[in-house]
This record gives C-alpha cells, sequence and structure tokens, in this order.
C-alpha cells in the first residue's frame, strides 16, 4: 500500500551538506535536518512532558494489582467478571516470560494507573492488551518497551471497538504503540518514539467508524525507520489510518516524526481534522491517498517535509513534494459524509518544504498492476471484476473504477515562506495540482493526457481568497509545467481569484 514510488530511502544526517549543495541551499547551514525545538505557540497537547497523574488510592470496588508479582495483570483479569476496574498500584508491573503473555481484557473493564504505573514489557513480550471485548477503558498508565512485530499494535492488538484510552503514555515499543477498532476514542495521551507508528488505524475485518483522536501529542515515532528498511513500503509515520469511515482528528500537536505525521491511505471517508500543531516532521504534515470526504480546518503547518523533500529535491526528481499532499483522494457526493468535498480552509502553513500538492496517477486505477493499494478498489465500484476491459471505457466505469482528485476547495489559507528559514533556493516553493501522462497497463483507458487534463481543468479543484508570502511557484498539469502567480490566475487555469502574492521572502 501508499504511494509506491513517492518513498524512496532518504539520505541520512551525515549526507546533510551534500544535500544542501544539491538543492542549492544556504552553504553557512550545517545540517539538512536541523529544526527549532521551541514549544508552539498556539495551545497544544503538551501531554508528554506533564502526564496526568492517575488516583493515588483504588477507586471504589477497584481491583487492585501489585507490581511485584509478575502477571499479576493478567491473572486478575482473568479471575474477574467483565466490567471490572483494576488499579494498578505504583510501580513497574510486568507480565510473565512467553512473549506472547498479555492481557485479555473482558467488555468494559477499565485499568486505571496510579502515579508511577507502567506496565513494562522488557523488551521481551509482544502485546500488552489484545483480545475482542468491547468497550475497555485505559487511563493514567504508561505502557513500554513491548516488540510487536511490524504492522502490529502493543495496545488494543486485535482492533476491538468502543476502547477509551485517556491520559496514557505508549512510548518506546517495537510496531505500532496502538492500534484502533471503530468508535475508539483517543483522548489527552502521549505517543512518543514508538518503532513503527503512534497508533495504526487498521482493522482487518468490519472496518472502523467513528474514531476520535484528541488533544493528544503524537511525537518521535517510526524510530525503526521503516522506509529505509522496507522501500516503498509505506508503513511509517506519527498515525496512519486504513479504510476509516468517520474520524474526528483534533487538538492534537503532532511533531517530529520520521516520515509524515497523519496518513490516510485507502478508502478513508469523512475526516475533520482541525485545529492541531503539526510541526516538525521529516515528511509531509498530512497524506489523505486515495480516500473521499475531508474538512481541513484551522491548523496549524509547520517546517514539516525538510527532510524528505530535500532529499527528492537533491536526488533530482522534479515532482512537487509538498505538505499536505492529497493523492487520488476528492469528494464523492455519492458516498455519505458531513460533507461532499475535500475542504481545505483557515489553516496557516508556515516554512514547510512546499505547499499543497493534488495528484492524480493516471495509471492508478481498481485492477492495474500500477495500483499500489493492491486489491482495493474505489467505494463505488462492488464487483471489481467490472473493472476491465471492454467494460471500463464505457462512461459510469470509467469514471468510477478510478480514485479521481476532485472537488477539492482550497480557501483563506495564509502560506508563507521564508527559503531564509528552509535553508533551500530551489524547490521547496510549489503548490500544485497535476497528473502523469498515461502510459499503464496496455489496456487502460486513461493513457495519454486525459486525466492531467481532467485534474487541472475538469475536475472543480480550485484555490481561491488564500494570502501567499514569499517567493510561491505553482505546477500546472505536469511536473514540468511551472507557472508564476499572474499566469495561475488567468486562463486557462483560473485559479486563486480574491487570493493575494507579496512575493518577498519571510512575513
Amino acid at each position: 500500500m501508499g504511494i509506491k514510488w513517492r518513498h524512496r530511502a532518504l539520505p541520512a544526517a551525515p549526507l546533510a551538506l551534500a544535500l544542501l549543495a544539491a538543492t542549492g541551499c544556504d552553504s553557512g547551514a550545517t545540517d539538512a535536518t536541523p529544526k527549532p525545538t521551541a514549544a508552539p505557540s498556539t495551545s497544544v497537547a503538551r501531554v508528554c512532558a506533564k502526564p496526568a497523574a492517575g488516583p493515588a488510592k483504588a477507586p471504589a470496588g477497584a481491583v487492585p494489582v501489585d507490581p511485584a508479582v509478575p502477571g499479576d495483570l493478567a491473572a486478575k483479569t482473568e479471575s474477574s467478571p467483565p466490567h471490572t476496574t483494576f488499579w494498578l498500584r505504583p510501580g513497574k508491573h510486568t507480565l510473565m516470560s512467553d512473549r506472547y503473555d498479555q492481557v485479555i481484557p473482558k467488555e468494559g473493564d477499565v485499568y486505571v494507573g496510579a502515579p508511577g504505573a507502567v506496565l513494562d514489557g522488557r523488551k521481551s513480550n509482544h502485546y500488552a492488551f489484545g483480545g475482542t471485548a468491547r468497550d475497555v477503558t485505559i487511563r493514567y498508565l504508561t505502557v513500554q518497551r513491548f516488540v510487536a512485530p511490524r504492522d502490529e499494535g502493543v495496545v488494543n492488538h486485535d482492533s476491538a471497538d468502543g476502547w477509551v484510552i485517556e491520559h496514557a503514555t505508549i512510548r518506546n515499543n517495537s510496531g505500532a504503540g496502538l492500534m484502533a477498532g471503530a468508535r475508539q476514542q483517543l483522548r489527552a495521551s502521549c505517543l512518543r518514539d514508538n518503532g513503527q507508528y503512534g497508533m495504526n488505524a487498521y482493522k482487518g475485518a468490519g472496518g472502523i467508524s467513528g474514531l476520535v483522536v484528541e488533544g493528544n501529542e503524537i511525537v518521535g515515532n517510526n524510530t525503526d525507520d521503516w522506509e529505509r528498511q522496507r522501500p516503498d513500503c509505506g508503513c511509517s509515520g506519527g498515525v496512519k489510518f486504513w479504510a476509516v469511515n468517520g474520524a474526528d482528528v483534533r487538538g492534537n500537536w503532532v511533531h517530529d516524526n520520521r516520515g509524515t505525521g497523519l496518513w490516510a491511505d485507502t478508502n478513508n471517508n469523512d475526516f475533520l481534522i482541525e485545529d492541531n500543531l503539526i510541526e516538525d516532521n521529516d515528511g509531509a504534515a498530512l497524506i489523505y491517498e486515495i480516500s473521499y470526504n475531508a474538512v481541513i480546518r484551522k491548523n496549524t503547518i509547520r517546517r514539516n517535509n525538510w527532510v524528505e523533500g530535500r532529499g527528492y529535491a537533491a536526488a533530482g526528481d522534479s515532482f512537487p513534494f509538498a505538505t499536505v499532499y492529497l493523492s487520488e483522494s476528492g469528494g464523492e457526493p455519492r458516498i455519505r459524509a458531513r460533507t461532499d468535498k475535500i475542504e481545505i480552509y483557515r489553516n496557516v502553513l508556515e516554512n514547510n518544504w512546499s505547499g499543497i500538492t493534488l495528484w492524480e496517477n493516471a495509471d492508478r486505477f481498481c485492477n492495474s498492476p500500477a495500483n499500489t493499494s493492491s486489491g482495493d478498489c474505489t467505494l463505488l465500484v462492488k464487483n471489481t471484476d467490472r473493472c476491465v476491459q471492454p467494460a471500463i471505457a464505457d462512461a459510469s466505469l470509467y469514471s468510477d473504477c478510478r480514485w479521481k482528485t476532485q472537488r477539492v476547495d482550497i480557501h483563506d489559507n495564509r502560506f508563507v515562506l521564508d527559503k531564509s528559514v528552509v535553508a533551500c533556493t530551489v524547490k521547496c516553493d510549489r503548490m500544485a495540482v497535476l497528473s502523469n501522462y498515461g502510459t499503464y497497463p496496455d489496456w487502460s483507458p486513461y493513457q495519454g493526457e486525459r486525466v492531467a487534463e481532467a485534474i487541472t481543468t475538469e475536475q472543480h479543484n480550485r484555490w481561491h481568497d488564500n494570502v501567499y508570502v514569499g517567493p510561491w511557484t505553482f505546477v500546472v498539469h505536469d511536473a514540468s509545467r511551472t507557472v508564476g502567480f499572474k499566469q495561475w490566475q488567468n486562463t486557462p487555469y483560473r485559479q486563486d481569484a480574491g487570493s493575494t502574492l507579496r512575493a518577498g521572502d519571510g512575513g
């Protein structure tokens, strides 16, 4: 899954000077990846530095758990009825020695940590909490040093529904710190320094809906650098969402992750992404890929994509890798959601590597070998076997067998770029709407410039009433076509009506 050609291995920090030279960057800089570490100026979830403390005494009716007894938590969970509250005393709690030993909650169980309560996997146990019980709650507990395999998770390993994770710290684990099920609520928690993802919102059967991710700090994840271990895997970042229908992602501080901050990949729908501070991630702040219908508003997005963007530029790649990247994603009125568009408004994007790119791969569609989300088709075609010749050339299937970047409305945003801050002179200043020349496979009905023409002028993608500060350029139709602001506003593109550009750096 993922955008196969987008995810190449990138140069490590020791090659920073070579990257600076290759991109025409400020020779006075000494590292391609230095990033300010000052606390955010906006009100965000600084929960990792000062986690909230749980109750110092056991809640009424709670079962106390003794850290001096290995496996006490799992044993008492097994012997207690559903809807039991467990209070973990201060100290380091452990499981038994088998790598598959884990806590298997019953429906409605509640786990509350006292101040200093830690569940430690000792770099031996794979999972902390698993099973299929619904409506489990975990509060005020630190979960650390578990070693889940790639694409698996430590907390809610089996993606059970209705879990609530609040005031928790999930850190220093392999794999994903947390999986997600339907109606899961993740609030006021710290997802830090996990090997692959902070959270992997994936459920193999039944799907995920009603997901809430609110007020969390998501920092330093993908410590195992999976894009380098498995090039093009698209399997890393702060949070990854797969086939989630309905998610509210708000008020989070997503920063300093290796790779992408927030990444929705493959048939997601109905997202609200608002009031987040997304900064200092090595890759894009946000990727919304082969997905539908979203509202992205009132976010502060700054200093993202300095590592990946610079790496691609140094390699001579002309593609406009942006900090907000919509790939084969758009509004679709036939799929029920709170909006029938992708609306991006009232955001501030400051000193990122480029701005917003709307992209559509002409060769990526149902049953195409170029569809890296292999086996998946659009939400509009139930029988994917229909998306082949000759039927795919008919009008309805021609439209519905490909994910389309359409009905994207980008307005009332502020885009600020100071190249002296980003330390570059080229390829970091672009806003884009484009496709490639369709060539593959040989039975594709989307060959040639058909998709490039559609995404540029026919699919109701629109910028308007934005403010630009800095030397912005605009890529249209294909990666070889770059235009200035006046041409971008004029025929045939007619973008950014009502917008202003002040070309001087900074601001």
